[in-house]
Formats: structure tokens, C-alpha cells, sequence
């Protein structure tokens, strides 16, 4: 169990010494920089992606290289059966979970007269039946460990509903009530679980968003610059360790006040 900040000193540089965290779609940009800052934070990694082999490795070189534990996972998280690999793949490495963060996402853009049930189902496959799979998964094993926290990542035009993307927003609002109704059932095992939103940030394109830019491009940034893969890796270090246990339910937009939701 996390300890009680209020009775004890933790270490602000070890404060997640001996937690297992799992991370999906971690093999390049905010998912990478996430499992790095954990693994500096102390905790040992899953790192997943679906066929990035080299990436994952990398990833988990750097990691040991640091001098943390680390381990590269290929898993499709669509799948029963590969989400059944990513956890006894960590627990047999690791002795258990107390961390989870659903970052897997596809960047799929379409009006919507031009999108298909196809369109509509891949998404969703991955970006909330995914998420809910590997909650489902998970839970459990972080119960077992007196508490722990689940992180969801969304994309700030989500919220923004900008054009080309009535199919996600529909579905991270559906994953936003899954972690709300989590952190409802979830709070008497001492689990937190909450959204963190990402704003206008620099990471590499690659897949079937191309080089369009986001729906939220337009919009003015207060702070003057976009986001960084280490803003958001901060805050999710933040949100799933011990100084940030009285958070839960929540969504965090991480945007530099580009958007300010009620």
C-alpha cells in the first residue's frame, strides 16, 4: 500500500521504489516518456506496443541502462488473449501490478459523412474496449496490492469537438465515464483513477494521421509553447504516486490554458 504522506517522508526521487506499472502503447512519444519518469520514479515497467519490437527494446535499454527494470511486451490490447499476455507477462517478472496507464490510441480523422462503422469500431476497439480490457485485467492484481491507480490519456480536441473527429470524442467520452464509475467502485481498495488530457503537444506523427494537425491547432496556447511528452509524463507521475492520493474521478487537461472546460 502507497504510504501516508502526512506521517511519513518519501523520497520525491524513489517515491514509486518498488510499484509495477503498465503501459500501453509506450514504445515512441508520450507513452515512452511516461515509462521513462515512472522508471525514474523507481517503479519497474511494462513497455507494450502492438509490433514495435525495436522501439520496445529501446525503450527498455534506456530504462536499464538508467539502472531501473524494465520489460518489452508485443500485444495487440483489441485481443483476450494478449492482454492476458501483457499482465502474466509483468507479473511473472515483477510479482505483481499497482499501476496502469491506457495511453494505446489510433489517430484516425473523418467527416462525419465520410466515416463507416469500420472507422467507428477501430477506434473503439482500441480506445475504450481496449482500455476496459486491460482495466478489467489489471484491477484485480493492484487490489491485491493494498491500492495503486489507473490513468486514462486522451487528446484535447476530444473536448474541443473539432472537426474530423465525432468518432473519438464520442469514445473518449465513453472511456471519461468508464474511469469516473471506476474511481466510484474502485476507492474503497485505495485505487485512484483519472484522465489525464493532452493538449497541443510536439510528438512525431506517424500512422494514419499523416500530417494533418490537430483539431485544436487554431487554438491560441496562453503559455505561449506547445506541450512536451515530459509535461505529461510529469503529471502522470504525479497522478500515481503517493502525494496524490486524494485525487480520483478526475479529468486534468494538460494545455498550457488553450481550453478551459467548465
Amino acid at each position: 500500500m502507497f504510504q501516508d504522506v502526512k506521517t511519513s517522508k518519501i523520497d520525491r526521487n524513489s517515491e514509486l521504489e518498488g510499484k509495477v506499472a503498465i503501459i500501453t502503447g509506450s514504445a515512441r512519444n508520450i507513452g515512452r516518456r511516461i515509462a521513462i519518469e515512472l522508471a525514474n520514479a523507481g517503479a519497474a515497467v511494462a513497455i507494450n506496443a502492438v509490433s514495435a519490437r525495436d522501439l520496445c527494446e529501446e525503450v527498455a535499454h534506456e530504462i536499464e541502462k538508467g539502472g531501473g527494470r524494465a520489460i518489452p511486451i508485443l500485444a495487440d490490447i483489441t485481443k483476450e488473449s494478449d492482454v492476458e499476455k501483457i499482465v502474466a507477462e509483468t507479473v511473472s517478472a515483477f510479482g505483481g501490478i499497482d499501476i496502469l496507464v491506457n495511453n494505446a490510441a489510433i489517430r484516425t480523422k473523418k467527416y462525419f459523412t465520410e466515416l463507416t462503422f469500420e472507422d467507428w469500431e477501430e477506434l473503439r476497439e482500441v480506445a475504450l474496449d481496449g482500455s476496459f480490457r486491460m482495466s478489467m485485467a489489471t484491477v484485480p492484481y493492484i487490489i491485491k496490492r493494498g491500492g495503486g491507480s489507473v490513468v486514462g490519456i486522451h487528446g484535447m480536441s476530444s473536448y474541443s469537438a473539432g472537426p474530423m473527429g465525432a468518432h473519438k470524442s464520442a469514445v473518449k467520452c465513453g472511456m471519461a465515464g468508464m474511469v469516473r464509475g471506476m474511481a466510484r467502485d474502485l476507492g474503497e481498495h485505495n485505487i485512484t483513477c483519472n484522465i489525464a488530457v493532452v493538449g497541443r503537444f510536439d510528438t512525431e506523427r506517424v500512422g494514419s494521421s499523416g500530417e494533418i494537425e490537430p483539431a485544436h491547432a487554431d487554438l491560441g496556447i496562453p503559455l505561449q509553447r506547445r506541450g512536451t511528452p515530459e509535461d505529461m509524463a510529469e503529471l502522470v507521475r504525479f497522478l500515481v504516486g503517493p502525494f496524490s492520493r486524494y485525487i480520483s474521478g478526475q479529468t486534468i487537461q494538460l494545455n498550457g490554458a488553450a481550453l478551459m472546460p467548465h
